[in-house]
């Protein structure tokens, strides 16, 4: 039989590598070159080995022997050369490779530094990744070279660049083990000793080791502090468990805590406490708390630094009594004044300030988290392939690491289906009739409970009689806390007879539903406060009627938020569970209760001038909350049937607590620092017109005292007094938002450039193999049929010869 022609395609040496050195580091431009030149070199090659070919083909036709036909489809040895030849195929395989890329980064970190090179070191070190054959021809004697010439570059490096090098070198962790050994040096030596045998001294080796010690202690500090983050392993649980969406809830809950108390810290430092270090004589003697005070705020917490009409309008350098009469206490000579009217008018509209900021930088950041990737494509194999950190070991981590893991297939997949399933154009109309109905039945609602709450606040006010007592006052809370929790039920309803095709969508329209809700609710509410109660109590304390009532709202909603998830979640699930026979347990409404969270921190800033310690309560009402959702999710809830990537819910839901909430309180205070008079029995400003004539005062105040303060009232003239700075400071803060936004969408487009021109280059890459493909089957071809026809020629006088014989 015939034997099988072996395609062995040794690549000979190019003239000028014989009797020449290897290339040096510094010549990394010459040895690396582009992929267009490395495939015209292997081209060149091939097209001298296609003549060895030929010629052994035609010795062997000629000896008798049938070449072997490869099979159609199967790419030439030339081709498969080439391949194996390019750079992304030989650096990753080929361990020498590694290790010869890593030494000349490390040649390259060495030579920017100011560190001397070694004395008995060879610069001519680095062997081309082109001029050898990594793939088909590793020694081990080339690998030692090279791992000893790393070695010593290593050694020459600092102990933090020679470590960072060690961990993104892709070996085991065996051979970086090694390495580490092998390139620890004493630290004792002098520097102009290296290389000729100097002695470590004992200074040395103990500095050595205080600077491992040093270092082990902030790895320790580090770790213990990852681990202090609060709610660390929760977030991470509910995660795993429940997916992205019903994470994002208690994301939000920890940014609110963030808000709260950085704002509560303002308050603290500049108003309650100089108040608490002055206490104010008290109108009377102290009423006796009976334990209906945490729940209406009134009674004994009524004179305390709680509420705003407990602190005086006095400067806070000498004991001064609050005055009944009106007027107001006077400093001493010589003192230093801390004016308190000035202090807390500055301080609330300090803290709004900074918070404004705050928020404004929050959301730009999650913006450009959220949008900064331009598109989806390869996500999932990502998340397969390089989601997984091989740095934990513990059980319980690991299976947590899997939750996640999953938990985001699910989502990604149920995605990718939304996108694969598009709707009819019939069942798009009916989708939209069926949205169109539903947005008017919730608009009624809104509308009419809007409705209820000035009705009923109005029959509060006429009936005075049941205004005096002290249970009383928690029926309108009572009754805008049913309303609350009552109407997004219904909402509820009308969204389950509604076919919404994405359950990201479902979620934004339950959230624009129930935001509606809460805006007319507290649209009403202020109405309420400002219009109708400061009419009503004059000649009283009407700030304090107003602190307390925000107070009981607050109040109120975290007890009702107790019951619904009390009866909406525990009770549910157990009469689902026991009486249904089902396996069913409620999915987490991730719609109404982030509302609920904007709600209540609504109250909060809308109560921050008639009562300092609001954010207190509600930085304990959303500690409570957390823990109390936490328990009954993880008890009473499942994970959502229709899992759904919320890539940009955080965004959502801190653009909603910006623009309706945030500026919808600043919007009231503003209204009732400006236009309301304040009362003129209690609190800092109960001599003015309004409680923005402190800073008049001041001014005036100023003035009197002397030249060496006159630019004090110039900045208040110039720049708080001034609409034109306010606006000026609006502008910047839209421009702010407007540039981020744009460089993120430029980023995005930028993203979206490289990706497409990586994808360009692949495709060049492909159509230049296959164009060399083509190129070797075209010749493979014609020498068949040169063969061929060679055969034929030859056959007919052997057939002759053979009938002459017969």
């Amino acid at each position: 039989m015939a034997q099988p022609l072996a395609f062995i395609l040794d690549v000979p040496e190019t003239p000028g590598d014989q009797g020449s050195q290897e290339p040096s580091p510094y010549d990394e431009s010459e040895v690396h070159d582009s992929f267009h030149q490395l495939i015209q070199e292997q081209s060149q090659w091939a097209a001298q080995e296609g003549l060895e070919l030929q010629q052994r083909e035609q010795e062997a036709t000629g000896s008798g022997q049938q070449t072997l036909r490869r099979p159609e489809g199967t790419q030439s040895t030339a081709t498969l050369r080439i391949l194996a030849s390019m750079p992304s195929r030989t650096i990753g395989r080929s361990r020498g490779a590694i290790i010869s890329q890593y030494y000349s980064r490390t040649v390259q970190l060495r030579r920017r530094s100011s560190r001397p090179l070694l004395g008995n070191f060879v610069l001519s070190a680095r062997p081309s990744l082109r001029l050898y054959d990594l793939e088909l021809d590793p020694t081990a004697r080339e690998e030692e070279e090279k791992q000893s010439l790393l070695v010593k570059e290593l050694q020459s490096l600092a102990v933090a660049q020679r470590d960072h090098m060690l961990r993104g070198m892709p070996l085991s962790l065996a051979e970086k083990r090694s390495l580490r050994e092998k390139s620890r040096t004493p630290r004792g030596k002098w520097r102009g000793q290296q290389g000729s045998g100097g002695v470590c001294s004992c200074c040395g080796r103990l500095r050595y080791a205080c600077v491992l010690a040093l270092h082990s202690l902030g790895l320790a500090l580090l770790s213990g502090l990852q681990a202090l983050t609060p709610w660390r392993y929760a977030l991470k649980r509910i995660g795993g468990q429940f997916g992205s969406s019903v994470l994002s809830y208690f994301l939000f809950l920890k940014t609110l805590l963030a808000f709260n108390a950085l704002l509560q810290l303002l308050l603290v430092a500049f108003i309650v406490g100089p108040q608490v270090a002055f206490p104010p004589a008290l109108p009377g003697p102290a009423p006796i708390c009976t334990g209906l005070e945490l729940l209406t705020g009134a009674g004994c917490f009524t004179h305390t630094v709680m509420f705003y009409g407990h602190y005086s309008n006095a400067t806070l350098n000498q004991p001064c009594g609050s005055p009944l009469d009106g007027s107001q206490c006077t400093p001493r000579a010589g003192g230093l004044p801390y004016n308190m009217p000035l202090a807390y008018l500055y301080t609330v509209g300090a803290g709004f300030f900074i918070t404004c900021i705050t928020l404004v930088y929050s959301m730009a950041h999650s913006f450009g988290e959220s949008y900064r990737v331009g598109s989806t494509s390869g996500i999932h194999a990502i998340t397969v392939f390089c989601s997984w950190d091989y740095k934990v070991m513990q059980k319980r981590a690991s299976r947590l690491q899997q939750d996640n893991i999953r938990t985001r297939l699910k989502e990604l997949l149920a995605e990718w289906q939304l996108r694969q399933s598009p709707r009819s154009v019939c069942g798009r109309l009916r989708q939209v009739a069926a949205l169109g109905l539903a947005w008017l039945l919730c608009l009624g609602t809104a509308l009419g409970c809007a409705v209820a709450i000035h009705v009923f606040s109005e029959f509060l006010i006429q009936s005075p009689e049941a205004a005096g007592q002290e249970a009383a006052l928690l029926v309108l809370p009572l009754v805008v806390g049913l309303l609350n929790l009552g109407a997004p039920y219904l909402c509820r309803v009308l969204a389950a007879l509604e076919p919404h095709d994405s359950p990201v969508l479902e979620v934004y329209v339950a959230i624009c539903r129930n935001l509606i809700l809460k805006l007319a609710i507290l649209g009403t509410l202020c109405y309420h406060w400002l219009g109708r109660r400061v009419a009503v109590l004059q000649g009283q304390c009407w700030e304090n009627f107003v602190g307390q009532e925000l107070y009981r709202f607050l109040v109120m909603d975290f007890v009702l938020m107790l019951l619904d998830t009390l009866f909406g979640e525990l009770v549910w699930r157990i009469i689902s569970e026991k009486k249904l026979k089902r396996r069913r347990k409620p999915e987490f409404d991730i719609a109404r209760n982030v509302l609920e969270l904007i709600y209540g921190q609504t109250l909060t800033w809308l109560g921050v001038l008639f009562s300092p310690l609001l954010p207190t309560v509600q930085i304990i009402k959303l500690l409570l909350v957390f823990y109390v959702k936490k328990t009954s999710l993880l008890a009473n809830c499942q994970a959502p049937r229709r899992p759904w990537l919320a890539s940009h819910m955080s965004t959502v839901f801190l653009t909603l607590l910006c623009f309706p909430a945030f500026l919808g309180a600043a919007i009231f205070l503003c209204y009732a620092v400006w236009q309301v008079k304040p009362s003129s029995t209690c609190g800092p400003f109960r001599t003015l017109d309004s409680m923005y004539e402190a800073g008049r005062v001041w001014v005036r105040y100023l003035e009197a005292a002397g030249p060496r303060v006159s630019w004090l009232p110039w900045v208040h003239r110039y720049l708080v007094e001034n609409t034109f700075f306010v606006f000026l400071v609006s502008a910047l803060l839209l421009a702010v938002i407007y540039l981020n936004i744009q460089v993120v969408r430029g980023q995005r487009r930028v993203i979206c450039l490289l990706k497409e021109q990586i994808s360009n280059e692949g495709k060049d890459k492909i159509f230049l193999i296959n164009k060399l493909h083509s190129i070797y089957e075209r010749k493979e071809r014609e020498e068949r049929s040169r063969v061929g026809t060679t055969e034929e020629t030859a056959a007919p006088p052997a057939v002759l010869t053979d009938e002459r014989d017969d």
